[in-house]
This record gives structure tokens, sequence and C-alpha cells, in this order.
């Protein structure tokens, strides 16, 4: 009966435990106080992130209130810059910086969706990477390179091959004769639109390539199967399975596109008037802090800063409306 006893004390678990080595368990709850740190570290790297942009919009709205103040919502439509007097509007600003990253995002998107495409279905094995390479190296010219290339190289071959072959055909032509006006120098709206989309072009075909790269094998060779074209498998197969990231690399070309400063400032022409066609020279929010932060002083100052409040406004309402529109698609799939 001893022994019996015994026996049962020796397999319970509270004598399993106290059996474990005293090393072992000190390892262990090493390794648990070691967990503990890296998660605390972490979410602390975390909210310094957090705060830190808590930190830059509350600056920027502190500083731009006295012109938020005195002009009010009428800040954003009125047309008026005039450093003098101190009459500031941002109408201007904003028109020249949707203007010029639409074009970019125009012409931008669809070369970038061509050389993803090309890259993942049609281009052969060992030309697959150096390409590839090639296109993302585009992404680290630092953006006043493009800047001195647009406006030594780019505008005058623009103005001499482009515009004027333009104007002398559309000029004086109904509805559409307006857009091609202007003084053919090369510089302008449309010529900053061109620029941007070299610049934002490696991001967005990068990132299309690599969602592109994620699908699975085993749905395009399906797909292949039932005698679907190329395609017909990225359009009902590649697109449907990878749109997210496809969105994310457009707005993340767009977000690049609208905060651009000095590649905008050496081509868009920094015309305080508002872009009567696609050659008039015009300014955006980033080349108006370019050119006049380092000059500026009282409420021109507290301008500047309206204006970068807006700039950050404008990138948060595209981000917002790409996520509603990713939350929409789901929601229309089912998923």
């Amino acid at each position: 009966m001893m022994q019996a006893e015994s026996t049962v004390k020796s397999t319970s678990p509270t004598a399993h435990v106290e059996s474990v080595n005293p090393s072992v368990m000190a390892v262990a709850r090493r390794q648990r106080i070691q967990d503990a740190v890296f998660q605390r570290s972490t979410q602390l790297f975390s909210l310094l992130v957090l705060l830190a942009l808590v930190g830059i919009i509350v600056s920027l709205f502190v500083n731009a209130l006295p012109t938020f103040t005195k002009f009010g919502a009428h800040f954003l439509w009125y047309v008026e810059w005039d450093i003098i007097n101190g009459e500031f509007g941002a109408a201007i600003a904003i028109v020249g910086t949707l203007f010029s990253a639409g074009i970019a995002l125009l012409l931008a998107v669809p070369l970038a969706f061509g050389i993803a495409l090309f890259l993942t279905e049609t281009c052969p094995v060992w030309l697959r990477r150096p390409l590839g390479t090639a296109i993302e190296l585009l992404a680290a010219v630092p953006s006043i390179i493009y800047g001195m290339f647009g406006l030594f190289v780019f505008a005058p071959v623009f103005a001499s091959y482009f515009q004027m072959p333009l104007q002398s055909v559309f000029a004086g032509m109904p509805i559409v004769g307006w857009l091609f006006g202007g003084a053919p120098n090369g510089l302008g709206i449309l010529a900053a639109g061109i620029i941007l989309a070299f610049m934002i072009l490696p991001f967005i075909a990068a990132v299309m390539r690599d969602v592109f790269e994620i699908t699975p094998a085993i749905l395009r060779e399906s797909a292949y199967g039932l005698g679907c074209t190329t395609w017909e498998v990225v359009r009902k197969v590649v697109l449907p399975y990878t749109q997210k990231g496809v969105i994310g690399g457009i707005m993340l070309g767009l977000g690049r596109a609208l905060g651009e400063t000095m590649a905008v400032t050496f081509v868009i022409g920094n015309a305080n008037r508002m872009p009567s066609s696609l050659f008039s020279p015009g300014t955006s929010i980033a080349s108006v802090l370019a050119n006049e932060f380092g000059e500026a002083e009282g409420l021109h100052f507290n301008t500047l800063f309206a204006l970068g409040f807006l700039l950050f406004c404008i990138t948060f309402l595209v981000l917002a409306m790409a996520k509603l529109l990713i939350i929409r698609t789901e929601r229309a799939k089912g998923t």
C-alpha cells in the first residue's frame, strides 16, 4: 500500500514540476521577460510614430491658425496672392497640385501596368531581373536631378517637337483649342505632370509587379487550362486577386506626386495665376513652399503653413477615398 502511494506521488504533476531543472526554469523566465520587453518596445515605437504624426498636424495647424482666422473658408477658393498687401488665397496652388498630379497618374498608371504585366506574364526569364532592376533604379534618382533634366533637356525638346506642332494643329479650334494655348517654352502644368509621371512610374510598376507575382500559380494554370488568353487571365484572375496591392501602389505614386517639390519647381513655371491651358505656367503647394518659405514673415509665414496643412489634408483625403474604394470592392465581392 505504501509503495503504491509513493508511486502516485512520484507521477503527480507537482512532483514533475519540482523535478524540473532550475536552470530550465530560469531560461523560461528570462525568455518571458525578453518577450515582454520586446512587445513593449515595439509598442513604444508604434506610439512614437503616431505621436510624431499628431505633432506635425498640431504644429501645422497652430502656425496656420492666423491665416484661417483672417480668411476663413474663403482662403480655399481665393485666387489672390499679394505678399505686399497681405492678401492670400490657396486656390491657384491647390489647382496646380491636383492638375499636375492627375496628369502624372493618367500617364504613369497605364505604363506601370504594362511594365508589370510584361515582367510577370510575357517577359523572358533571363530578362526579368535586369529589366526589373533597371526600372527600380529610376526610383533612386534624386528629385532635383529630375528637375534639372526637365528644365535643361526635356523642356527645349518638349517645346520644339510637341508644343509647337500641337499649337499649329489645334490653335483656333473650337472646344479643344484653348487646351493648347500659351507660350511654347516647354514649361507649364503639362510638363510638370510628365516629369512627375517619370518619377512615380518606378514606384507603381514595382508594387504592381510584386503583387502580380504573389498570385497563386494554380489559379493562373487553371485559367489557362480553361482556354483563357493572357489578357483574360490578368483581367479575371490576377487583377481581382491583387486589387488591394494595385490600388496601394497607385496611391503610393499619387502621394509622391502630390508632395513632390524640387522637380515640380523647376518645370511648372511658378506663376501665381490660374492655369488657362495645359501649356500655361502655374504653381503647386510644394513649389510655393520651396520658393517662398526662406523669405516669409508675418502673415505670409502663417499662410505657407496653411498651405502645408492643406496639402496634408488633401493627401489624407486621397488615402481615405482609396481605403473606402477597397472596402466597397470587397463588399461587392461578398468577402
